[in-house]
C-alpha cells in the first residue's frame, strides 16, 4: 500500500500564523469576526491524507481546483471533484485524502472567528461552485492569492485586516454562488446596456418602444420585461428620465431658454415639458435654473 502523506507536495506552499498573531486576530475590531490561521495549497497532492478524531480549532476549507478527492465527515464518505468544496466545522472528527489515480489540487484555509454562524449554511456541507463559463473560478483562485500574498509580506494590521475582508468575500462567493457568477451572465444586461446608450444618443428624438426593442433584437414585450426586472423601470420610464436629466444639464449649464429646451428634448409644448420636470424633480424648469443657475 503506498505511503499516506499529510503534507509535502512538490511546488506547495502554505502558511502557519503564530499563536502570538492569532491572539492578536481575536481582539483587533476588523479581523475578531472572521480570520486565516492557515492557508496553503497543495497541487496534485498524490497520497495526500489526514484524519483528526477530535476536529480541528478551526473551521477548514477546501476548495477542489482539479482532481478528485474525498472527505469522511459526519458518519458520511463525501467524494469531492473539481470545483467543489467542503468546509469541515471546527472541533468535529473528521478525515480526507487524495484519490489514488486522480489526486486532487487543492486550495485550502483554516479559518475562525466571531461570525463564522454568518456562513453555517456551507460549513458541513459540500458546495458545487460550477465549471461553467460563468462561474469565474479564476476571479476566485486571484482572491485566494490576494490573501496568501499578503500575508507573506507579513502580518502587520493592515495585511491582516485587508485578508480578513478578502476572506468574507471569497466566503461569500461561495455562500452567493450565483451572485458571484451573475457579473458574468452579460447577455442580458449587454441588452439592458446598449438600449440605454441608444436612449442617451437619441433624447433629442421622439423614439417610441418599439425602436428600442427594434435596436437591441428583442420583442417589445420581451425587452420591456428584460429592462424592467434589470433596472425596476419601463423603458420609457427610463427614458423619460434621462430626458429630464439632459434637460438638468441645459438649466444650469447653457443659456438656452426653457422652451427651447423643449422642443429640443422633443416635448410637444412647454407645459407638458415643465409638468414632466416637476414630478421627476419637484422643481418647475424655472425653479431650478433659479435655484441651480442664478
Amino acid at each position: 500500500m503506498a505511503e499516506k502523506i499529510a503534507d509535502g507536495f512538490k511546488n506547495e506552499k502554505a502558511i502557519i500564523l503564530p499563536y502570538n498573531v492569532r491572539d492578536y486576530l481575536k481582539i483587533n475590531n476588523v479581523t475578531r469576526h472572521l480570520h486565516v490561521t492557515h492557508i496553503g495549497y497543495y497541487p496534485e497532492a498524490k497520497y495526500h491524507f489526514r484524519e483528526r478524531k477530535n476536529g480541528a480549532g478551526q473551521n477548514i476549507l477546501i476548495y477542489c481546483e482539479s482532481g478528485k478527492g474525498w472527505i469522511i465527515y459526519n458518519g458520511e464518505k463525501i467524494y469531492l471533484d473539481r470545483n467543489q468544496v467542503f468546509i469541515l466545522p471546527e472541533n468535529e472528527a473528521h478525515a480526507y485524502g487524495a484519490d489514488t489515480h486522480d489526486p486532487w489540487s487543492i486550495y485550502w484555509i483554516h479559518f475562525q472567528g466571531e461570525e463564522t454562524d454568518l456562513f453555517s449554511s456551507i460549513i458541513g456541507k459540500k458546495t458545487d461552485t460550477d465549471d461553467s463559463h460563468s462561474s469565474r473560478p479564476r476571479d476566485r483562485i486571484i482572491l485566494f492569492e490576494e490573501m496568501f500574498q499578503n500575508l507573506e509580506m507579513g502580518y502587520n494590521p493592515e495585511n491582516l485586516e485587508y485578508v480578513s475582508y478578502c476572506l468574507s468575500y471569497f466566503l461569500a462567493s461561495i455562500k452567493y454562488v450565483t451572485q458571484f457568477r451573475e457579473i458574468k451572465n452579460v447577455k442580458e444586461m449587454d441588452v439592458v446596456q446598449k438600449s440605454i446608450l441608444f436612449m442617451k444618443n437619441n433624447l433629442e428624438e421622439n423614439v417610441e418602444l418599439e425602436e428600442i426593442a427594434h435596436y437591441v433584437g428583442y420583442s417589445p414585450s420581451h425587452f420591456g420585461n428584460i429592462f424592467l426586472k434589470k433596472t425596476s423601470y419601463t423603458p420609457m420610464g427610463y427614458y423619460n428620465q434621462l430626458k429630464i436629466q439632459r434637460a438638468c444639464s441645459y438649466l444650469q449649464f447653457s443659456d438656452l431658454k426653457i422652451k427651447e429646451i423643449a422642443f429640443r428634448l422633443g416635448y410637444y409644448d412647454p407645459f407638458h415639458f415643465s409638468k414632466a420636470f416637476k414630478k421627476e424633480t419637484r422643481l418647475t424648469p424655472k425653479e431650478y435654473r433659479r435655484k441651480y443657475n442664478p
